[in-house]
């Protein structure tokens, strides 16, 4: 006798596990604890097997003969449901253990080790907030161009240019490292440029002085009546063309005075490697007049 909806939704558990037969083996348990849930038996290489289907009524009777008709068309082709079951729920964990975030952070691992840990840190976060929520939970073989561009285009819209096309880079370093660890055959960002789908962001240059002007600045800079700290790093830039960050973080235990050559450590550069920057004779009395300046 097959099953109906009023049967199932009046049919009260008992003591016992009680099994209510719809055909084909088709067949809903109504446990003494009032839960419901559908089972398929079935006969493969000649021996009995049972496959859960789902609960009622989140599993309708409707879907429940459905799947179970579905499942024998498969039983037919000589698929073994629960090892085809099996296969799919390990593909399923295979692709959460490759997702893309997965392996970002398994790339970032990687690539931090030659990088400065504040430029190593910003990569990161920048994947964290840009990237990893669009595209995340996807399994990397299932990243396409249009995948990443749709991540980059919303970091477009809020105006940050040069944040969306360095974000298009390392997805574009991350797909690479998937095929390299064998991961994926093929890199979705290899595909197109940032420029073929990114705004041209309009560049102004920063005031440039040519050698005429120099003296002048010099004199101005000596001129500065503001904190002398201030002054004396503008010295300082004038005459080494480091950057600020380099500046700020400086030990004297870095510089040589007697042959006169500055020594940043790599751990304090980008590329964790160290920089040398020779200096002017206009340093040593720097140390003297303001010991505290580095």
């Amino acid at each position: 006798m097959a099953l109906t909806d009023i049967l199932l939704r009046n049919t009260k558990p008992t003591t016992k596990p009680l099994k209510l037969a719809d055909g084909g083996g088709l067949l809903l348990l109504v446990q003494p604890n009032a839960s419901r849930w559908w089972r398929l038996r079935y006969r493969f290489a000649g021996k009995g097997k049972m496959l859960s289907l789902g609960t009622y009524p989140t599993v309708s009777l409707k879907n429940a003969r459905l799947i179970r008709d579905k499942t024998k068309a498969l039983l037919a082709q000589g698929v073994d449901l629960s090892l085809a079951r099996q296969e799919e729920k390990r593909i399923k964990a295979m692709g959460f253990a490759n997702s893309f975030e997965a392996v970002a952070k398994q790339w970032w691992a990687d690539w931090r080790e030659a990088r400065s840990p504040r430029h190593a840190e910003y990569v990161i976060r920048r994947l964290e907030a840009d990237i990893f929520p669009i595209i995340g939970s996807r399994p990397v073989t299932e990243i396409t161009a249009s995948l990443l561009l749709m991540a980059i285009k919303k970091i477009e819209a809020r105006g940050a240019l040069d944040i969306a096309k360095r974000a298009f880079q390392t997805c574009g370093q991350v797909m690479r490292y998937t095929i390299a660890h064998g991961l994926a055959e093929r890199n979705p960002a290899a595909e197109v440029r940032p420029s073929d789908v990114l705004r041209t962001a309009k560049k102004t240059n920063y005031a440039r002085l040519n050698a005429k002007e120099l003296p002048e600045l010099l004199r101005k800079i000596d001129d500065y009546d503001g904190q002398p700290l201030t002054r004396l790093a503008m010295q300082l830039m004038a005459l080494t063309f480091i950057r600020t960050g380099e500046l700020i973080g400086a030990q004297w235990s870095e510089f040589e005075i007697d042959t006169k050559v500055w020594r940043i450590p790599a751990e304090r550069m980008k590329m964790r490697t160290p920089h040398i920057v020779p200096l002017s004779k206009i340093l040593p009395p720097y140390r003297d007049t303001q010991p505290d300046f580095i």
